[in-house]
C-alpha cells in the first residue's frame, strides 16, 4: 500500500509547502496554511475518465511555428450588449471567464439570463449550489424560456464531464466553481487543491474541444477572489461584479481579459425583470433636466474607456454670522 501524499496549503494565495508554517511565504499572512491530501492513493486515469470527452488524435508532436494553422472563430453575440462591451466584442470560443462577485450581488441570475438569451446556442447551467426547482423558478421570474438550455445539479466532475460528452453543449456556466469536487483529489469542496484540479479541468476541456466555459467564483471577506491566485492565471478573463446589494445598479468590470481591453466596465440596473443593461448612464445619473436652474453644475468625467456626466447640486444662502455655518 502506497504511502498517502499530504501537502499544506495556504487557503489565501494557494502557496504549497511541505510543512506547516505560520506566516505565508507568498501573501505574508498568519495561520492560512491547512493539510489537504494532494491524490488518491493508486489513482491512474483511464480511458473512461472525464478527460475522454473528445473523439479525436491526440497525440502531440513539436511544430514549427509556421506550420500552425490559425483558424479565426467567430465571437458569439449575448443580447447583452454590456457583457458583449465588457468580453471585448463577444464570447471567444474556446475561453474560460471567471467571474467573481459579493453574495446575492446577481451573479447567478446575470448568467442565468445571457443563457437563456442565446437563441440556437446549446448551453449547459451546471449549478453546485441551487436544485432545478430553484433555477427554474428564477427563469419563470425572469419570464424567458430556451429550448436549447439545459440544467445540470451536479457537483462531482466525473458524472459532469460524463454528462458533457452525452450533450455535447456549446457553451458552458459552473455556478460555482467552488463547490465542484474532483477524484482526482482527496480533499473538501472549495479547498484549494479542488480549486485548482477542477479549473485545470474545464481550461483542458475548454481548449481542446473550443467551447467556452464561465465559472462563477466567490471572494473572501476582505473581497479577493477566493482559492488559489492560480486560478485568476488560468482563466482568460476575470470579471468582477459589483454593487450594493441595497440599490438597484451594479458594475461589470475587467480585471483581466486576453482578447479584448482591460478598461471597459459594464452597468445594470437589477429589478423584478432581471439585470437590465443601462445602455447610456449618464441619463440616470442626471436628475435635472431644465437649464435655467441654478446651484447645478454637470462635469464630465471618464471610467476605464466610458465617459460618465456626473451632476453636482449645492445651496448657498446668506449667513449672518461673521464665520459662515456649513451642512
Amino acid at each position: 500500500m502506497s504511502k498517502v501524499k499530504t501537502a499544506y496549503f495556504c487557503q489565501n494565495c494557494g502557496y504549497e509547502s511541505t510543512k506547516w508554517v505560520g506566516k505565508c511565504p507568498g501573501c505574508q499572512q498568519w495561520n492560512t496554511f491547512v493539510e489537504e491530501l494532494v491524490q488518491k492513493d493508486n489513482k491512474k486515469a483511464s480511458p473512461n475518465d472525464w478527460a475522454s470527452y473528445i473523439d479525436k488524435d491526440t497525440s502531440k508532436r513539436t511544430r514549427h511555428l509556421n506550420e500552425v494553422e490559425t483558424k479565426e472563430s467567430p465571437r458569439i453575440l449575448s443580447s447583452d450588449a454590456e457583457l458583449n462591451r465588457v468580453l471585448g466584442g463577444g464570447i471567444v470560443p474556446g475561453s474560460i471567464v471567471l467571474v467573481a462577485g459579493e453574495p446575492g450581488i446577481g451573479k447567478s441570475t446575470l448568467f442565468l439570463q445571457m443563457g437563456l438569451q442565446l437563441k440556437g446556442i446549446t448551453t449547459l447551467y451546471i449549478s453546485g449550489e441551487e436544485s432545478e426547482q430553484q433555477i427554474k423558478m428564477r427563469a419563470d421570474r425572469l419570464n424567458m424560456q430556451n429550448e436549447h438550455f439545459y440544467l445540470l445539479t451536479e457537483t462531482s466532475t466525473n458524472i459532469i464531464f460524463q454528462e458533457i460528452k452525452k450533450l455535447k453543449p456549446q457553451l458552458i456556466i459552473v455556478d460555482s466553481i467552488q463547490t465542484l469536487e474532483s477524484s482526482f483529489v482527496e480533499s473538501s469542496p472549495g479547498s484549494v487543491s479542488q480549486i485548482r484540479e477542477c479549473a485545470a479541468e474545464f481550461q483542458q476541456f475548454a481548449k481542446e474541444t473550443n467551447t467556452p466555459v464561465f465559472l462563477i467564483g466567490h471572494i473572501t471577506k476582505e473581497g479577493a477572489i477566493a482559492g488559489p491566485k492560480l486560478l485568476e492565471h488560468m482563466v482568460d478573463t476575470v470579471l468582477q461584479f459589483e454593487g450594493d446589494r441595497h440599490y438597484a445598479y451594479r458594475i461589470l468590470r475587467t480585471l483581466k481579459n486576453r482578447f479584448g481591453s482591460t478598461a471597459e466596465l459594464g452597468i445594470y440596473q437589477m429589478n423584478d425583470n432581471g439585470m437590465n443593461p443601462v445602455l447610456n448612464p449618464s441619463e440616470i445619473l442626471l436628475t435635472q433636466k431644465e437649464e435655467s436652474l441654478g446651484g447645478i453644475a454637470i462635469a464630465a468625467t471618464i471610467e476605464g474607456q466610458r465617459p460618465l456626466l456626473i451632476e453636482v447640486q449645492a445651496l448657498v444662502t446668506q449667513s449672518v454670522y461673521g464665520t459662515p455655518q456649513r451642512t
